[in-house]
């Protein structure tokens, strides 16, 4: 066997072998992009969301409105509210939804904003809840006050 059809059998193995057979995967496409109007539109070369073996890998979400294009620079509350709807379109365009979350990654220009995030993503998301890490960071695109990306299952 040639080392790259080992390496490949291998990958194959390894990455997707307990979904589908190894010939199955050389066969069908790996990953699907996702796109949604009802979510703002990726400002660089990434997707909104990529499916692969059952799993959406969503980007992350920014406080912009999709309807009209327009940052919203209010409080955190209000932010993290239209960044959960934002991110809530793009799982949905996906086949998926919040509910189908496993993990959130927050990330807060201050983490003063913590409890205010905190208490409108409790009112998107239900118990089983996804795990979730929440960081504070140097700077967020277009200065946004939170930016959150999801992991969910189809």
């Amino acid at each position: 066997m040639k080392r790259r059809e080992a390496l490949l059998t291998l990958g194959c193995l390894a990455l997707i072998g307990p979904i589908m057979s190894c010939k199955e995967g050389r066969s069908k496409k790996m990953k699907k992009e996702i796109k949604t109007e009802k979510a703002p539109k990726a400002i660089g070369p990434y997707s909104q969301a990529i499916e692969a073996n059952g799993l959406i890998f969503a980007s992350g979400q920014i406080p912009i409105d999709p309807s009209t294009g327009e940052l919203n620079t209010g409080t955190i509350e209000e932010q993290t509210r239209l960044v959960l709807n934002n991110l809530k379109a793009v799982l949905e365009a996906a086949g998926s939804s919040l509910q189908n979350a496993v993990k959130c990654s927050v990330f807060l220009q201050d983490m003063n904003d913590y409890t205010g995030m905190n208490a409108v993503y409790g009112e998107f998301f239900e118990a089983p809840y996804p795990a979730r890490a929440a960081v504070q960071v140097a700077r967020l695109p277009k200065d946004v006050k939170v930016e959150i990306a999801a992991i969910a299952i189809k």
